[in-house]
């Protein structure tokens, strides 16, 4: 998991403007991977490389000691291939120190190739799968003596998913290539970006050119511009200039202390963002999930819980049934997915390598595929038939908050549509919004109350029943994302099946428990654990002895519990992270696109 972005100027610049856009462009990549950092520049006839252990937010200044410079490459790293060292930080250079390389996915044959090129006489410093890509263009570019024509016969050796950005000291230009990882284009009056996200430039342009699967683009410098040229099975292809909709102060803190924060105080005016649907499509859509034979949500994380909600929605509302499969272990059901299937596949970024994986092998089995994702023509959205996108804009906290209710509001959206509802939907959840914003002005003290009391305990267990089942895993993710403290999320059905053995005297425990159709039973479950010692902690609109504590939710039509339960979970992992010290944003060992399988 890693950012990537690269700077090529169409005028000579000082090198520490392109410096100072190369690293504020990384600051934004860092949701994608933090562990380690690294820029490189082309200037005085070789390549200057800078990097790091740590996070770049305090690097102001890289002091290369050169003036001038036209390009440059940079890396934030989530390490997958080697351990956390500045050794293991992109870029990567080949023997002669003439090729830099920045990487993002896996090599899944680096061993093979890394042995075959010891043998050619390459020595290697690192542990790192990346490090195999500039010495495999060092041994083509021998034969060939032209970097261009290197670079693409080294990436028909390479197998993985993954996105590679190279240049050379003699080359003026910028190499790319993806395949199965993300990388986009930005064209700026200035020059241009290569980057994994657009999130890295929109406050530079917000004209980007996306590449596809198996796409070499290469940025070349002439006498009066910069040429860029796309290639997929080495015949070149057009592309269509995208206008990116997203405002970069959308993606900035905008004064909170979090992003977090921010982007759960946001969710109101996320909410209505996503309402913004053309119904007539979304009916098309609502059809076709009706008519399908077999309809299989798939999705990873956060959007798996989302995608559990929607099957409860459509078989509440419109009595259609859909199951759910985790990305990571779709394509093992593929012998069940043919003509006749119809996946939904769920995602924020719409980059999730197990996501994509599983969708491919549907399309090849001949399944249609319909997507529910944020942002706007990601690979996901691409392989798609139909696409309906959330609307959330730019989530840059790690652990998704605005980007998991949107996916609720576009899933209730479709549900009603099912049955010729949709405006109604509509309306309702737009009242809804505006009663999510008062109750998180209203909860915001007694939550972070509740979190100072419970945040040195080392056990949460979230339960509830039905539709609200899904609500407490995806609190108790949130929990466990952001905090580091262990948190699991059940039907508090199952308790007695096991888990109640674990209750003693003081484990808090998160009952779902809105005034709905599962509330008795719900709260029989909480006496249970409640006569073991647990600190119970009710998120109700309906208060009860049995909670030593309350996070009270707004009272809504029983379906639309979710929407006004989940902001409330969301805060109290957020305030029990922050009273430990920790920064939400960044959580250990996590990235916000999970690039790899």
């Amino acid at each position: 998991m890693c950012g990537i972005v690269a700077y090529i100027s169409r005028d000579l610049e000082k090198r520490d403007k392109i410096e100072d856009m190369l690293i504020s462009s990384l600051r934004r990549l860092t949701y994608r991977g933090y562990d380690s950092w690294g820029i490189g520049f082309k200037g005085n006839n070789k390549i200057h490389i800078i990097k790091n252990v740590g996070d770049i937010e305090n690097v102001n200044k890289l002091n290369l000691g050169f003036e001038n410079s036209l390009i440059g490459i940079a890396h934030t790293r989530w390490a997958t291939h080697g351990g956390v060292t500045k050794i293991n930080a992109h870029p990567h250079l080949c023997c002669k120190k003439e090729i830099a390389v920045v990487h993002n996915g896996i090599i899944e044959n680096y061993k093979e190739l890394k042995e075959e090129l010891i043998k050619n006489g390459h020595s290697f410093i690192s542990e790192t799968d990346t490090e195999v890509i500039p010495h495999l263009i060092e041994e083509k570019y021998k034969l060939c003596n032209n970097f261009e024509i290197a670079f693409k016969e080294a990436i028909k050796e390479l197998k993985g998913s993954f996105a590679i950005v190279a240049i050379h000291k003699d080359f003026d230009g910028i190499a790319c290539y993806r395949n199965g990882a993300p990388l986009v284009i930005g064209i700026s009056s200035n020059g241009y970006f290569v980057s994994s996200d657009v999130v890295a430039f929109l406050n530079y342009t917000k004209k980007a050119i996306y590449l596809d699967d198996e796409e070499v683009a290469i940025l070349k410098r002439n006498e009066r511009d910069i040429e860029l040229k796309i290639w997929k099975n080495e015949k070149e292809v057009k592309k269509e200039i995208k206008e990116i909709s997203w405002n970069f102060e959308e993606a900035t803190k905008l004064g909170y202390k979090h992003f977090m924060i921010k982007e759960i105080i946001e969710q109101p005016e996320s909410i209505r963002n996503a309402l913004m649907q053309n119904e007539k499509e979304m009916l098309e859509v609502a059809m076709e999930i009706l008519r399908a034979k077999q309809v299989i949500f798939t999705a990873c994380g956060t959007s798996r819980y989302a995608a559990i909600i929607g099957r409860y929605l459509f078989s509440k509302v419109a009595r259609k049934f859909c199951d759910v499969i985790m990305a990571s272990e779709f394509h093992y059901f593929s012998d069940s997915v043919d003509k006749d299937t119809l996946v939904i596949a769920v995602s924020q970024s719409g980059e999730t390598a197990d996501v994509l994986f599983g969708i491919k092998k549907a399309k090849e089995n001949g399944a249609k595929i319909f997507s529910i994702v944020n942002v706007m023509n990601s690979t996901l959205a691409r392989l798609s038939d139909k696409v309906i996108y959330t609307n959330a804009g730019p989530e840059i906290c790690v652990a998704a908050t605005k980007s998991f209710t949107n996916q609720l509001v576009v899933l209730y959206l479709l549900a009603y549509s099912m049955v010729n509802k949709f405006e109604e939907a509509r309306s309702n959840i737009r009242k809804i919004a505006e009663i999510i914003k008062k109750s998180i002005e209203e909860n915001n003290k007694n939550i972070e109350e509740i979190a100072r009391k419970v945040k040195d305990k080392d056990h949460f267990y979230y339960i509830g029943r039905g539709i609200n089942f899904a609500m407490a895993n995806e609190g108790a993710l949130k929990l466990k994302e952001i905090s580091y403290i262990h948190a699991e999320g059940m039907p508090a059905g199952e308790l007695k099946h096991g888990t109640i053995a674990l209750i003693e005297k003081n484990t808090p425990v998160v009952v779902i428990a809105p005034k709905d159709y599962t509330y008795y039973e719900t709260l029989s479950n909480a006496m249970e654990t409640k006569a073991r010692g647990a600190f119970v902690i009710g998120v109700t609109d309906y208060a009860h002895d049995v909670f030593d504590a309350i996070i009270e939710i707004p009272k809504v039509e029983e379906i639309f519990y979710p929407l006004v339960t989940i902001a409330p979970l969301q805060l109290l992992s957020y305030y029990v992270a922050v009273e430990r010290g920790l920064n939400p944003d960044k959580p250990r060992n996590l990235a916000k696109s999970v690039t790899v399988k």
